[in-house]
């Protein structure tokens, strides 16, 4: 009889015996997403560690608590290993940085500087984010949808195709949300092409997409080591809560532009921003947990993310063939989708549907030119809404 309850006990114990239908299903989400990453490559360097965090977080009887520590040093290994990540990277902000820092080490600010006039591209894209925030107002007042003003700033954040701000924003407004909004930022980053492009070609003529555009003059070594140190003086001082992203990135940036810290430009570009990706995809992943995940409002927050990024990537066209009207020298409205902050895919894309109507058209570089200026100006839009929404 004993041994018969022994078999009893370890039954129960056991993750099957356990196991909920919610869990079952993110298990298959999790594992959906790991198709995505290996078979599809979509974004594999984020969606691999964090569908395996999901994994990890959809155990049952598994020990792996996620919730934040309160006191660096009270019995930290309570939380278990994914805890831990969570509140060192997470909850302290960090890891959102940290992915900045090795951004802007890998990134040329050289194309924005040669024609500054692509800036109002970048800014023109970010018109999805506000959109999308009125967007999820609409959805909390007329569907029942539990999202507060918050709650909306931080799903239109997914409309700049940028994962690290959309969980810096989220962490800080919308922590609850915070596995949802990365996953969804993460995954229409990973589907730019398929997004942007027919938005793209529905927006333009044929003629308009084979516009040739002028080589950008050559940006000096002066040029490029001051233009990131005066952008952040300005944003540390009319925007002080854009100023740690935007520190971040032009401290990566001038690490590699100013020709002695060559070590460390390829450490933030290689070791530094890898070792981070794993960390923080594992964090991400432990809060795709049923009991978080499987509710209404991911769905919601799903659909307006695809909506954040159309309108994003369609604004940013829109206001190139703007210009256009005021400008003699043309400018391929193609270039005005890459002001997502979606760095380099979005400039990639650009030049791929730019040469499919001209073998000839090189829009690579122009197309970088709104590129950083989208990742600059996303950082900036969560400063806004951090400063207006966060207090």
């Amino acid at each position: 009889m004993d041994f018969l309850g022994s078999l009893v006990n370890l039954w129960h114990s056991t993750g099957l015996y356990n196991i909920a239908l919610g869990q079952c299903i993110m298990i298959v989400v999790c594992m959906l997403l790991l198709w995505l990453g290996i078979a599809k490559q979509f974004e594999p360097l984020l969606l691999v560690p964090i569908a395996f965090g999901g994994l990890l977080a959809n155990i049952p009887i598994l020990s792996l608590p996620i919730d934040a520590l309160p006191v660096l040093g009270q019995n930290l290994s309570s939380g278990g290993f994914l805890g831990i990540i969570y509140w060192l990277g997470i909850e302290s902000g960090l890891f959102p940085i940290f992915i900045f820092i090795g951004i802007g080490a890998m990134t040329d600010f050289g194309p924005l500087i040669a024609n500054p006039k692509t800036a109002i591209l970048g800014g023109a894209a970010q018109f999805g984010i506000f959109t999308t925030l009125i967007g999820a107002l609409v959805l909390a007042k007329y569907f029942g949808f539990n999202f507060s003003i918050q709650d909306a700033a931080s799903i239109g954040i997914i409309g700049g195709a940028d994962g690290p701000t959309a969980i810096f924003l989220s962490r800080k407004l919308s922590p609850n949300l915070l596995g949802a909004i990365a996953v969804a930022a993460y995954s229409y980053m990973a589907l730019v092409p398929i997004i942007q492009t027919p938005i793209m070609r529905l927006l333009t003529t044929k003629k308009e997409r084979a516009i040739e555009m002028k080589q950008l003059r050559h940006v000096s070594k002066r040029e490029k080591i001051l233009f990131p140190i005066m952008v952040l003086i300005l944003c540390a001082l009319l925007l002080p809560d854009a100023a740690p992203l935007i520190g971040a990135i032009t401290f990566g940036n001038v690490l590699t532009e100013c020709g002695v810290t060559d070590r460390l430009s390829k450490t933030a570009q290689n070791d530094f921003i890898n070792i981070v990706t794993i960390l923080l995809g594992l964090a991400v992943g432990s809060k795709l947990s049923a009991d978080k995940f499987l509710v209404k409002e991911t769905l919601g927050i799903l659909l307006l993310g695809a909506f954040a990024f159309s309108v994003g990537t369609a604004a940013g066209v829109l206001m190139a063939k703007l210009m256009n009207l005021l400008r003699k020298d043309k400018i391929n409205p193609l270039i005005g989708s890459a002001g997502v902050s979606a760095v380099p895919m979005a400039a990639r894309v650009s030049n791929k549907v730019g040469q499919e109507s001209n073998p000839h058209n090189f829009l690579l570089m122009h197309a970088m030119g709104p590129n950083v200026a989208g990742v600059i100006g996303s950082a900036v839009v969560a400063g806004i809404l951090l400063s207006v929404l966060g207090k």
